[in-house]
């Protein structure tokens, strides 16, 4: 299965965990909410996975194929 990531910043508390666990993923806008970077696409599903259960806000939304939300935990 190959996940879609997405960032709903309403949830997103700016913790940084995501961006220093992820880099290449994830990255502050300007207002220190995090953002999807381009290297997103190229995490397995496990490291997304990773990411989106040890997100501190529930910010990280995971898709399958079909664009149905992924259940992480």
């Amino acid at each position: 299965m190959t996940l879609r990531v997405r960032i709903d910043q309403e949830l997103c508390i700016s913790s940084g965990k995501c961006v220093a666990d992820e880099p290449e993923a994830f990255a502050f806008d300007d207002e220190e909410l995090s953002v999807v970077q381009p290297g997103a696409a190229r995490l397995s599903d496990d490291r997304l996975r990773r990411a989106a259960r040890l997100c501190p806000g529930q910010a990280i939304i995971l898709f399958d194929e079909a664009g149905q939300p992924v259940d992480v935990q």
